[in-house]
């Protein structure tokens, strides 16, 4: 009786240690979206986030059904990188349930020109997000997210 016990135990200890490293593993990927984020302008995290994420990946930030795909990200990646070069997207915590990782973070930044329509004069602002990555077979397929913009522009507004 007690090596079928001994073989239970090992048999769960392995599954566990398994799924500890995919954890470890999907959240190294989630990671480098947040690196793309305070580095939109690179190359190497485009990259990197391309690596990270399904062809299909897709983001969501409302139930317009108008998601945006990769390429539509990237594209607007691109222009923060112009608009806001000392962008920075600091996670502030990270947690794992499954097959979504969910995280709090901090964007902060100061646009060379109008944000949203709101011309900052030089100020600066700083945010929380909320954001829910779905990971499917060691890749991110969808990103869901909500951003304080609102209280970007009242800070850009000198509000």
């Amino acid at each position: 009786m007690w090596r079928i016990r001994n073989l239970i135990a090992a048999a769960s200890l392995c599954v566990i240690g398994f799924a500890q490293a995919a954890q470890a593993d999907d959240l190294a990927s989630v990671q480098t979206f947040y690196d793309l984020l305070s580095n939109p302008g690179s190359e190497v995290h485009v990259t990197a986030f391309r690596d990270v994420t399904s062809d299909a990946w897709e983001s969501v930030g409302d139930y317009s059904g108008k998601n945006k795909p990769r390429a539509a990200f990237l594209g607007q990646m691109g222009h923060f990188a112009k608009l806001i070069p000392d962008l920075d997207w600091a996670v502030q915590a990270m947690h794992q349930d499954g097959a979504f990782v969910i995280v709090r973070s901090r964007a902060t930044g100061t646009p060379t020109g109008p944000l949203f329509g709101v011309d900052g004069q030089g100020r600066s602002f700083d945010i929380m997000t909320i954001d829910i990555h779905e990971v499917q077979d060691d890749k991110i397929i969808r990103t869901y997210h909500i951003e304080d913009w609102a209280s970007a522009l009242r800070q850009l507004a000198g509000k």
